[in-house]
């Protein structure tokens, strides 16, 4: 359900982008949206959660940013420990480096500036390391083990807006 979420959302963002009154594409979203809801209703929570919980929390960063920035450094540092849901994922979009890239289709990429948590306010330089020691002290599951150092340079990507390792 999760890989059919990720390919309704891939296909109808951009179409919707081109065209917002796209009722088509505006069906499929919501579709993608219904599935994804589905599915958090379902399974367990991981890094990627985790990490946003902390940062929101602790520095009071916005959700859906927090989110949008955190994901592909997660996706990327758990993807050896789940190739096949990785694999599924990046036939979604266009690019093998996904889900940095952005969905088929789609003309415009959030650029650097978009993908930056230093572009957000409250998030302090020096917070990384406060951010890394919470992220691993109270873990939820996760399919990569956590390791400290590894989750210190995951937030320390996303704070540059640099591309997940």
């Amino acid at each position: 359900m999760a890989e059919q979420a990720i390919a309704a959302l891939a296909a109808a963002l951009p179409a919707i982008a081109a065209d917002p009154r796209d009722r088509t594409a505006r069906t499929q979203a919501l579709y993608g949206a219904w599935l994804c809801g589905v599915c958090l209703g379902a399974v367990g929570m991981a890094l990627h959660h985790k990490l946003c919980h902390v940062l929101g929390g602790t520095f009071g960063l916005p959700h859906a940013e927090t989110h949008t920035v955190v994901l592909p450094h997660a996706a990327a540092y758990n993807a050896a420990a789940a190739p096949r849901r990785w694999h599924g994922l990046r036939a979604h979009w266009a690019a093998p480096e996904a889900p940095e890239a952005p969905p088929r289709g789609c003309t415009s990429s959030p650029g650097r500036s978009g993908r930056a948590l230093a572009r957000r306010p409250g998030m302090p330089a020096d917070g990384l390391d406060r951010a890394a020691d919470l992220a691993v002290a109270n873990p939820y599951w996760n399919p990569q083990p956590l390791e400290r150092g590894a989750i210190r340079d995951l937030l320390e990507s996303a704070f540059a807006g640099t591309p997940p390792a």
